[in-house]
């Protein structure tokens, strides 16, 4: 099959991200062509101007009602000229070598769904770069959004995704749940017997624009959604979601421990935090950051472990209706 490429970026208020961005589609090494689909979600800041900004770019510009970053990824998959959509969020910047690297790999080992991995750049700030860190690390999230080296049976994250069109007509693409939809579409998607797959030399640098405020409420919610997904596919519920609720727990009990005059649990603790620290120093070559990373990453279990066992409680053991104990993790979706 002949791959036609259309790049699907949902934006909401941040036109210095969309000239970021298509500033480092303005520098892609490769020659093949490929859209560029932009989908202006509701907002009262438009990327227009940016946009003019690069004529010489094949850009296509859906302005709409906010309705959400999943339906706005639909919307635009919808009105795509591609067969093939690279999904990406308005915060990322691609390397030079993203459009030649993903077809390369596409035509090498084809699959309806693959998701790259997401880095930090160098000019990022510390607090970027820990928390970075912390999202990616194989010490702290085990490598779950491509940071791993197991290829196989990888659940792409929509920051940094491809879909077909045959994929995403078969499935009817992104649900309405956010944080969340990405994980929903890729496990809808092995349902009907599609592959997915890691393509790790497809990486871009996310540019996150958070503070400690918006991470902990971000991996709150990341939290707060995973007992949903379990209650919606029930066999892919694994003992591993539990890791930071337990983490906390153990935490908790090692202090207490400690103030009694035991040492042992605490230990632990004090291990696994010197070797994020070192680990995270050594590959950023830098003190300031590891120290940040050691934060980024009790905030990211904290804040994902309190959300997942509050969530449990509401979802799984008192049989509360998901959009009706947890309202803000919904959008309406937007038809046509």
């Amino acid at each position: 099959m002949q791959l036609s490429y259309s790049f699907i970026v949902p934006v909401f208020n941040r036109p210095d991200e969309i000239a970021e961005l298509l500033a480092s589609f303005d520098a892609q090494e490769s020659t093949i062509p490929y859209e560029i689909v932009i989908i202006e979600d509701g907002s009262t800041i438009s990327c227009e101007d940016e946009i003019a900004a690069f004529p010489h770019l094949d850009i296509t510009y859906l302005p709409k009602p906010n309705s959400g970053p999943g339906s706005s990824r639909n919307y635009g998959m919808q009105r795509a000229r591609g067969n093939y959509f690279i999904i990406l969020d308005s915060d990322c910047i691609l390397p030079p070598s993203y459009v030649g690297v993903m077809d390369e790999q596409l035509q090498k080992n084809y699959v309806d769904c693959f998701g790259g991995p997401d880095a930090a750049h160098p000019d990022f700030s510390n607090l970027q770069k820990a928390i970075s860190y912390s999202m990616t690390s194989l010490f702290t999230t085990g490598g779950i959004r491509g940071g791993g080296e197991d290829t196989g049976k990888f659940q792409p994250r929509s920051f940094n995704m491809g879909l077909s069109k045959k994929a995403f007509e078969a499935s009817g693409g992104f649900g309405n749940i956010h944080p969340g939809e990405d994980p929903d579409l890729v496990l809808r998607l092995w349902k009907l017997n599609f592959k997915t797959a890691l393509i790790p030399q497809a990486f871009v640098y996310h540019k996150r624009r958070i503070s400690w405020k918006k991470f902990y409420i971000q991996v709150n919610k990341f939290g707060l959604v995973r007992p949903i997904l379990n209650k919606w596919h029930p066999t892919t519920a694994k003992i591993t979601y539990w890791f930071p609720t337990l983490f906390m727990l153990g935490l908790v009990v090692g202090l207490v421990l400690l103030l009694a005059g035991y040492y042992l649990a605490i230990s632990f603790y004090a291990l696994y935090t010197a070797l994020i620290f070192l680990h995270a120093s050594i590959i950023n070559k830098s003190i300031a950051i590891g120290l940040l990373s050691v934060m980024a990453t009790f905030i990211q279990f904290y804040g994902y472990g309190t959300g997942f066992l509050a969530s449990t409680m509401q979802i799984k053991w008192l049989g509360k209706e998901p959009r009706k104990r947890y309202p803000h993790l919904f959008f309406s979706t937007l038809e046509g």
